[in-house]
């Protein structure tokens, strides 16, 4: 219907934006990753937009890149995911951390966007797994699933944080088994 607007940012409130395009201004939710880097007031935007049609409104989403708008699309296809909780995530995570968060099962980093609980977070990444790396062919870490996420669970079941965990598991070569893996990670902690 919609698929991008390029205009003059009239007036910029989170969520929302008003973009004059030829004369007619459109309410434009977007999510804070879109939000701050959009230009000033006065200056020119472009956005990548999806259109929600409902009986009571219309409300036109709009994201700064189209890997955005890909990802706000495959998430409101999730059965209880609506837009306004994608466009939520979308403001909590970027495109590459939710592909991660996706490739490596992890719910914790889902759950720290308000309005994301465990089993929302659980079923989200069920139901991502596969699609967002097929619809988004440079989303998520370099080492998909299996051992790093292997890892990456016991590192946290051992009371890592998240973030020790993570950087551990990326100084891990692609190819190491999960007991091989889990010593080097341990040892590379045991430096820091």
């Amino acid at each position: 219907m919609i698929g991008r607007l390029s205009g003059r940012l009239l007036r910029k409130q989170p969520p929302q934006v008003l973009l004059d395009v030829g004369g007619v201004a459109y309410e434009v939710d977007v999510p804070m990753s879109t939000f701050y880097d959009l230009p000033a007031v006065g200056e020119a935007a472009i956005l990548h937009t999806h259109l929600v049609v409902r009986e009571d409104a219309h409300i036109l989403f709009g994201f700064g890149t189209e890997d955005e708008r890909t990802v706000f699309r495959l998430l409101i296809k999730i059965s209880g995911i609506g837009a306004r909780t994608a466009l939520s995530l979308l403001s909590g995570l970027s495109v590459a951390e939710l592909g991660q968060a996706v490739a490596l099962q992890e719910s914790g980093r889902l759950t720290r966007v308000p309005g994301i609980g465990k089993k929302t977070a659980e079923r989200l990444l069920l139901e991502l797994k596969g699609k967002l790396a097929d619809a988004l062919p440079g989303a998520g870490p370099q080492k998909p699933g299996g051992a790093p996420s292997d890892i990456l669970h016991a590192l946290l079941g051992l009371g890592y944080s998240e973030k020790e965990a993570l950087a551990a598991v990326r100084t891990l070569p692609e190819d190491v088994a999960v007991s091989e893996g889990i010593r080097a990670a341990l040892k590379v902690l045991a430096r820091a």
